[in-house]
């Protein structure tokens, strides 16, 4: 290499210092390194994430921006990320400036192949054509009586079984994969009307469930590599692109089927037949004529959104309740407390079937310990947004357009400036009323659990009739403890699902010290009374 080569090479390498020093010096989020950008960082931080995620936004004050690009003309837009927590930033993101963050042409390429423009891979009119269609069934009492007879049926007669043989059995149980399985058969049951049970005994494998999961993981492979490697490796059809290729073939194949078989179903319907109130059902019975492809994904969607969501919030929720006995206590006080009203004071008598919608309606401290596991473990941990125009978020933070933005879902629920001193502890009392009888409504953009603005979940009263049907037949009948030397970890993916399931050890539940309380209660309340009288 002669003199003035090399001169040119330190010539251009100081230029491109003093450009990245200029374009890093205010990002103010975690080091960012020439060329390398944020990734030594996302490498070191693997196994934590989140926490790491979380760490950064208390250091800044609720706001960074970081850049994974540090290269001229990409780093201000493509390169540029910024994370927020912050309920002002959400509001403008999520609400104010809806249209100007959408999901955005690299999260609508991922998931393409699976979700095709279904409500959640869309945007503009697609998105909205979507919505009302589905927020129009999902308003509708009929639909939330439906899960309520999917999720009975699955608690009665396949559940709690398992549940008791692992209690008479001394062998612990991955309360994880049981949930997984519970939540799927319902949800099938509740889209396609259909129960692909695989919650039977023996937990047997289901072709289309193993299918349907496979095409998740590898769809979530792709978030890891640039857009245009895992572009290549579909096109020369290599590695977990392979493997989505053939799962989807199997899902195509399967929904065909039963969209097929739900056509003549709906004719002989009309004719005198069955009656059908799942969810694509009542998508075939509209007016207007839709595609079969466009009714795969919209049943694949729902499928997706509402199978993993309910069954990991639950996981968390288990975990901190059996780590939390005073919790579980004024649960179980709650359950019992209704159930003396609706079903009497023979104990016996509770556990013949799973509550009833109206009893699931009326137990508040359970909804409002299920709110506060989804503040600490949101189901979906993070989530961004394209930014289409040049914006300022209230907080002053500059976003250029085609850059990302990312919303931390995980550390909104984890930030003191938002939750107070208190807010790593579990204390589902944050959610109630004052004298604790009522749901206390919170600042939608301060628990985006649900996600907020015009993309909220149309499921959440869904989801949580689930979740609130599920904990208390179990709670109910058993006590449960993580097995001895079982690690609970969070698991690096797009939904927090924890790395090694959750082991634990069933064990019966004693309710006669929980009666006598309630009795107590009752006493009391009534000298109390006796009292005013005199």
């Amino acid at each position: 290499m002669d003199i003035s080569t090399a001169l040119l090479l330190l010539s251009i390498a100081a230029a491109y210092l003093v450009w990245f020093r200029s374009v890093t010096r205010s990002l103010g989020g975690p080091r960012v390194w020439p060329l390398l950008g944020s990734l030594p960082g996302l490498i070191q931080n693997a196994n934590r994430m989140h926490e790491w995620i979380a760490d950064n936004l208390r250091a800044c004050g609720g706001t960074y921006q970081t850049c994974t690009c540090p290269i001229p003309f990409l780093a201000r837009k493509q390169g540029l990320v910024t994370v927020t927590c912050d309920p002002k930033n959400l509001e403008h993101i999520l609400k104010m400036r809806f249209d100007n963050y959408p999901k955005g042409p690299t999260w609508q390429a991922v998931f393409h192949d699976l979700l095709g423009e279904g409500i959640f891979n869309s945007d503009g009119d697609t998105w909205l054509f979507q919505r009302k269609t589905a927020a129009l069934e999902f308003t509708t009492r009929t639909l939330r009586q439906a899960m309520a007879r999917w999720v009975s049926r699955a608690i009665k007669l396949r559940f709690c079984p398992i549940l008791k043989t692992a209690q008479l059995h001394g062998k612990p149980v991955d309360l994880q994969d049981l949930l997984l399985r519970l939540t799927f058969d319902n949800i099938c049951g509740l889209v396609l009307g259909k129960d692909p049970q695989t919650l039977s005994p023996g937990l047997p494998d289901n072709s289309f469930a193993n299918a349907f999961d496979r095409a998740t993981e590898a769809t979530l492979q792709r978030f890891i590599l640039p857009e245009i490697i895992w572009k290549l490796k579909k096109w020369l059809r290599l590695g977990m692109e392979v493997v989505l290729n053939q799962s989807l073939k199997h899902v195509d194949n399967y929904m065909t089927k039963v969209i097929n078989t739900r056509k003549l179903e709906l004719l002989s319907q009309r004719q005198g037949g069955s009656l059908h109130d799942d969810l694509l059902s009542r998508f075939m019975k509209k007016k207007e004529s839709y595609t079969d492809e466009f009714l795969q994904h919209v049943a694949l969607n729902f499928i997706l959104a509402g199978r993993d969501t309910s069954s990991v919030a639950l996981s968390w929720f288990f975990w901190l309740v059996s780590q939390n006995p005073t919790v579980e206590e004024k649960i179980l006080i709650e359950i019992c407390t209704v159930l003396i009203e609706t079903r009497g004071t023979d104990t016996s008598k509770w556990l013949d079937d799973p509550l009833q919608f109206e009893e699931v309606d009326r137990l508040t401290y359970l909804k409002a310990a299920l709110s506060e596991t989804l503040r600490l473990y949101p189901s979906v941990p993070e989530d961004s947004k394209h930014v289409i125009a040049d914006d300022v978020l209230p907080d002053g933070t500059f976003v250029p357009a085609g850059s990302a933005v990312t919303y931390s879902i995980y550390s909104s629920g984890r930030m003191e400036f938002i939750w107070g001193k208190d807010c790593l502890e579990f204390r589902p009392e944050r959610w109630l009323t004052t004298d604790g009888k009522k749901i206390e409504l919170q600042d939608s953009f301060k628990f985006v659990a649900f996600n907020a603005g015009p993309r909220i979940c149309l499921g959440k009263d869904l989801a949580y009739l689930q979740m609130k049907s599920i904990a208390a037949a179990v709670l109910l009948r058993h006590r449960l403890a993580v097995a001895p030397g079982h690690k609970v970890e969070q698991k690096m993916s797009l939904t927090l699902f924890m790395k090694y399931g959750l082991m634990v050890n069933v064990q019966p539940r004693d309710l006669t010290p929980i009666i006598a309380k309630i009795t107590k209660g009752a006493i009391r309340e009534e000298f109390a009374k006796a009292e005013v009288v005199v």
